[in-house]
Order: C-alpha cells, then structure tokens, then sequence
C-alpha cells in the first residue's frame, strides 16, 4: 500500500512537472491548476498503458494515441469546468479554436495530445519495467 501511494506521487510529480514545462514552452506560462492536472493525467496515463500493455494489440501505439488522447481530453474537460467555469479562473479558452466544446477542449489539441502520447507512453513502460509501480 504504501510502494503504491509512493509510486502515484513520483508519477503525479513527474507528471505535474513535465506538463508544466511543456506549457511554458508552448504558451510562455503556466497556471498551478494545470500542474495538478498534468499530475492526475501521468498518473492516470501510466494506469492506462499499464492495462493496455497485458492485452496483446496488433497496433499499440495507435490504441495508446487513441486512448491517450481520450484520458488527457477528459481531463481538460473536466479541469476545464473546474478551473475555468466553476472557479472563473480562465487559465484557458478555446473558443477561437474550431470544433471546441464550451471553449474547454478542441479537436487540435486533442489530436496533440495523441501524439504526445507517444513519448508518454514510451515513458510510462520504462518506469513500469523499471519500478513496477
């Protein structure tokens, strides 16, 4: 029990870190809301691909893109009506962007987010095979 909440919380910090240094690059900024949901997104990517790793696949980069994709974009929307909408921080918008969802999501960053999944999921097998967390 407690390998498993030390495991979550390297992987949450990891997550929250990384994520956080990936917006500053992008955006040139970052919000601490956005460091928490980078941290529940590792962690609940590395759940994922933990699963999908014992399931014998035919493509499992495409199912890890996919499925990836989908974890990160749920998380946005729901950090999205959090942060955004319910608190009125307005870390973010999408209301510009095509195909968004109340501003809080939007098809290119979904799509983003499956290919960041690559070198995630990459990572997440390297510290599965490493830690076994």
């Amino acid at each position: 029990m407690k390998r498993r909440i030390k495991g979550n919380c390297l992987l949450f910090t990891l997550g929250g870190v990384v994520y956080g240094l990936l917006e500053i690059i992008w955006r040139k900024r970052t919000h601490w809301s956005m460091v928490l949901t980078g941290g529940f997104c590792f962690v609940a990517l590395y759940k994922a691909f933990k699963l999908l790793s014992r399931i014998k696949q035919k493509h499992r980069r495409l199912t890890d893109c996919i499925v990836g994709a989908a974890v990160i974009t749920i998380s946005e929307l729901i950090s999205g009506f959090v942060f955004n909408i319910w608190l009125g921080l307005k870390v973010w918008s999408y209301k510009k962007m095509p195909f968004n969802f109340k501003g809080q999501i939007c098809l290119f960053y979904s799509v983003l987010w499956g290919f960041l999944c690559l070198p995630a999921s990459a990572l997440c097998r390297a510290i599965d095979r490493k830690y076994d967390l």
